[in-house]
């Protein structure tokens, strides 16, 4: 499954993981894809420093990257405090009366939230920026579509090339103008923050649209059949992030998540902002229930949002309250019905790409007739 990019990158395969666990990213680039860290739980310079050393000396020398979430316009002198100020106490009752109701334990006194979604905030990136371009990244990935020009040359200078995500191809011209090197064309299926066109649709507009520059598809895709698809489009690689949420290498903070991720159907999703105040997808709970309902105050636009709900969040998760317990995760969750090493992953992932390439080359008569 090799493209132009994927042999510029140095990988065997066309497949780009992206992940919040180390050993996850460390053992895809051995399987011979390229592991992509995400960034955005990374509060501490140390913490991310400390995987970034455990990456390096178990990822055998392979290629490997780092996605981080920046907004392309700086906000200057505003802190996550200024930022807190702004909750409303009606959302902070809220979300008191919703624990309640569910009898969530408090943490232990003096215990930080484990939840910090501080990595949306621009200041905090560039301080992972800092850690990370020390290391040798060779891709830059953003969340939230082009970086700030200053950070797209920085990447340049150190040689790493810079990926943006992208909804729809208005929003990938635009990454085009801004020097972006890879548009990564995320569909409607994707878990996590996604828009409103879904992939089969999006990635050939995507590819026209910012034509020569690679396209990567995204959203839905967790079988070497739709690899395949996703090439034949014009894409030139896949992005591929929930697939990775059930295999034996994932640091799951919760056995009770991953017990849910693998009894979900691919109908089991919900694109919702309360966990960020922009539409994500993820496991429709009775706590996203609660927050879409009309009756409640609303989500917060970002990053209030996500600042309101750590705490909560948090207890959730610790407690593992099974009636509020979730995770971003795209509608391929389906498909991830048993736990599997990231090997056998590719291994499946393989098999099923080169079936579809022999299927279709028999449906064009270039196949064994026998």
């Amino acid at each position: 499954m090799q493209t132009e990019l994927s042999r510029r990158l140095g990988v065997e395969h066309a497949i780009f993981g992206f992940t919040p666990f180390p050993a996850v990213v460390a053992a895809i680039s051995r399987a011979g894809g390229f592991g992509v860290l995400g960034a955005v739980r990374y509060a501490a310079p140390d913490d991310l420093k400390r995987d970034l050393d455990w990456i390096e000396a178990n990822v055998d020398g392979r290629p490997y990257g780092l996605d981080v979430v920046m907004p392309a316009k700086k906000v200057e002198g505003v802190s996550e405090a200024d930022v807190e100020a702004m909750i409303p106490e009606g959302h902070r009752q809220y979300v008191r009366d919703t624990l309640a109701k569910y009898d969530v334990p408090e943490l232990a006194e003096g215990e930080v939230s484990g939840w910090r979604i501080t990595g949306w905030m621009e200041q905090v990136a560039r301080t992972q920026l800092d850690v990370a371009f020390d290391y040798p990244i060779t891709l830059l990935a953003n969340a939230l579509g082009s970086p700030p020009g200053d950070v797209v040359e920085r990447a340049h200078e150190r040689g790493v090339l810079v990926a943006a995500l992208a909804g729809s191809a208005r929003h990938a011209r635009k990454h085009a103008e801004a020097g972006i090197d890879i548009v990564v064309a995320q569909g409607y299926e994707a878990g996590g923050h996604t828009g409103e066109i879904a992939s089969m649709v999006l990635t050939p507009e995507v590819v026209e649209a910012v034509d020569p520059l690679p396209v990567l598809a995204a959203g839905g895709i967790g079988s070497g059949q739709q690899v395949a698809a996703a090439l034949s489009l014009g894409a030139q690689g896949v992005w591929l992030g929930s697939i990775w949420l059930t295999v034996t290498e994932a640091e799951m903070h919760s056995r009770g998540v991953t017990r849910k991720l693998l009894a979900a159907g691919s109908g089991d999703t919900v694109r919702s902002r309360a966990l960020t105040g922009k539409p994500a997808r993820q496991l429709r709970t009775e706590w996203t229930d609660a927050w879409d309902d009309p009756s409640g105050p609303g989500t917060l636009p970002m990053p209030l949002q996500g600042l309101l709900v750590a705490e909560a969040l948090s207890r959730i998760q610790k407690y593992e309250v099974e009636p509020l317990l979730g995770t971003p995760v795209g509608q391929i969750v389906g498909r991830m019905n048993s736990e599997r090493s990231v090997q056998e992953v590719f291994d499946d992932l393989t098999r099923g790409f080169e079936h579809a390439v022999d299927r279709i080359n028999r449906i064009a008569g270039r196949g064994d007739p026998s």
